[in-house]
């Protein structure tokens, strides 16, 4: 695991952080890194028994309670919106980060989706993302300074297999978090993307097939990805370094992007052989 610089062991302490998706995955890995350096967390999902196992983790590793809000939320609800910012603000008095990290994947080729999971990939990855954020903006816009994130993906800049309405989710939030970054600089409010590659978490197994159904198998690329622990320090360093984009992971799927970059067409023929080769394999099941 990567050490934290002794930049990033001050940059946190004190500061107001709320993590959408923090009952599992990244959002928790999050979520306990920047207890361990003295931050004040907001934890939000729909999963409250989660939340609250998260919360009494921090605590038994030395993280103060006091430091620690749950406040639940579907990011999918944004009538309930006003009110958890309120809570939060009633509590911390402020919101130093924003990190909208919930959301979900899919797992089904095009021909076999079923447009209500195309819906439900936009509402949570990209609506809930951009309805918060709107919440939480105005305060920042009068703090004269804040930080907005979100958790987009290597999908979020490639296109891949089985993954049409992910892709298109985080393409959608990786477009507007870098518009809004233009909007907002000169408010004092900074915007960092956050483009994961396979780290190891339940995402493959929580991902929804063509039907809407939970996928509930172990993902193969998913299980040899980087540890969500290692994750999570990264992304911190990465913020402690002032980037605006942060790329995680240690797999070939990191090797998409530069090849995207570069030679776009060259990563359309091997995207194209791996989707064959998924075809393949689901043929032969």
């Amino acid at each position: 695991m990567p050490d934290i610089h002794s930049t990033a062991l001050n940059a946190f302490e004190n500061q107001v952080i709320w993590v959408t998706g923090a009952s599992s995955g990244i959002g928790e890995a999050l979520v306990k890194a920047f207890a361990r350096q003295g931050a004040r967390l907001v934890l939000s999902s729909r999963k409250e028994s989660e939340l609250q196992r998260v919360k009494d983790e921090c605590i038994a590793a030395g993280a103060s309670a006091g430091d620690l809000l749950v406040v639940p939320l579907d990011v999918t609800d944004y009538a309930a919106m006003p009110a958890a910012v309120q809570t939060v603000v009633n509590a911390f008095g402020r919101i130093d980060k924003l990190i909208n990290n919930a959301g979900t994947s899919q797992r089904s080729f095009c021909l076999e989706t079923d447009m209500e999971v195309y819906r439900t990939m936009f509402d949570l990855n990209v609506m809930g993302q951009i309805a918060l954020t709107k919440a939480v903006l105005p305060l920042m816009v009068e703090q004269g300074s804040g930080h907005l994130l979100v958790t987009s993906s290597v999908a979020g800049k490639v296109g891949v297999p089985l993954r049409t309405g992910y892709c298109a989710a985080k393409h959608a939030v990786m477009g507007f978090f870098d518009a809004l970054r233009t909007e907002v600089a000169h408010q004092g409010i900074r915007v960092t993307t956050i483009t994961p590659g396979f780290i190891r978490t339940n995402i493959g197994a929580n991902a929804l097939t063509g039907s809407g159904e939970s996928f509930n198998k172990a993902d193969a690329d998913i299980e040899a990805g980087m540890d969500v622990g290692e994750c999570a320090e990264v992304i911190l360093q990465g913020l402690a370094d002032g980037l605006e984009e942060i790329t995680v992971g240690i797999g070939p799927e990191m090797g998409l992007l530069e090849l995207r970059r570069k030679d776009p067409t060259a990563a359309f023929r091997l995207l194209e052989g791996m989707a064959a080769d998924i075809r393949g394999r689901l043929q032969g099941e």
